[in-house]
């Protein structure tokens, strides 16, 4: 295998004493190992890694490390392992993969079946004229959900971790700035909205089990987004209400029959389609899988269905 990982992230001596065990139980040749430079975020690791030619890449490291290295190698055939070790793991806990528990990782890795997940993929202009493209596994997040991560004290993310996002979230819910948003859903009819908030989503998970797209899913060919648009303040409480009452409303037989009863509120406008094009009329803030990508005047996100080869 190669092995991928931020150093800021994990253990390194414990990770490389559990690797070397669990390869010479499963016969493994010893792994090649790369390690993340602060500047690139892993394009470099990646790429090194992927031209050993491995059997698979195991990838150590938060969202932000699996988003880099899942760009590289999608596309290619070689299988990607998780060993979740961020802040968020949204990824990781979409999937069920082990969080927080770096044995249980390596075992999975070595041991878990191969299956194709979607990835997103972003095209994004740039408010200086610019244009990027990027790939996403978990969600692409325009607004509050971008200032979060681009406003996040990076010292109180590693030591509180979700929690250091209530003080981004308490300012924003505060001031309620919308802006314009006009968008269109596989190419048909243009609309347009004031928003927050908007999220497309490849999983449906926050930070903190917070369940805010329940149709999304990994590996269903679909991007899911959601639009959060709440015209006054008190509308935060309805959306807070709505979000923590999510998972029990489509994930059990009781709460799928409740929601039949209740109106879904107009401060959450949801959509499914596989290419999703957004502008706005002053640039925006944009963020995908927790990394910031600065501000942008429009995007068009599309999907690629079983694109990645992950291990679980």
């Amino acid at each position: 295998m190669a092995v991928v990982y931020n150093p800021t992230k994990v253990d390194v001596e414990r990770l490389r004493q559990l690797l070397g065990e669990a390869e010479s139980a499963a016969g493994f040749e010893a792994a090649s190992w790369f390690e993340t430079a602060s500047g690139d975020e892993g394009r470099q690791a990646a790429a090194d890694a992927e031209a050993t030619r491995p059997s698979f890449v195991l990838v150590v490291g938060g969202d932000g490390t699996v988003r880099t290295v899942a760009e590289q190698l999608a596309g290619s055939g070689v299988p990607l392992a998780v060993a979740a070790a961020g802040t968020g793991n949204l990824l990781a806990r979409a999937l069920g993969l082990p969080v927080d528990d770096l044995p249980a990782a390596v075992k999975s890795a070595l041991g878990g079946g191969v299956h194709g997940i979607d990835v997103g993929h972003a095209t994004l202009q740039h408010a200086n004229g610019t244009v990027t493209s990027h790939a996403f596994l978990v969600m692409a997040g325009i607004g509050l959900d971008a200032r979060m991560a681009a406003g996040t004290n990076p010292r109180l993310k590693k030591h509180l971790g979700w929690l250091a996002y209530a003080d981004p979230i308490g300012r924003s819910v505060i001031a309620n700035a919308d802006f314009a948003i006009h968008y269109r859903l596989d190419g048909g009819r243009r609309h347009s909205t004031r928003a927050h908030t908007v999220i497309v989503g490849n999983c449906g998970t926050l930070t903190g089990g917070i369940l805010l797209i329940p149709d999304a899913r990994p590996d269903d060919g679909i991007l899911d987004t959601v639009i959060l648009r709440p015209r006054r303040k008190g509308a935060w409480l309805q959306i807070g209400i709505r979000l923590a009452l999510s998972r029990f409303l489509h994930r059990t037989t009781t709460g799928r029959l409740l929601r039949q009863l209740v109106r879904q509120p107009f401060a959450l406008r949801y959509g499914r389609a596989r290419r999703i094009d957004v502008a706005f009329n002053t640039p925006q803030e944009v963020e995908l899988d927790g990394d910031s990508f600065g501000a942008i005047t429009s995007a068009s996100i599309t999907i690629r269905p079983g694109a990645l080869q992950l291990i679980s």
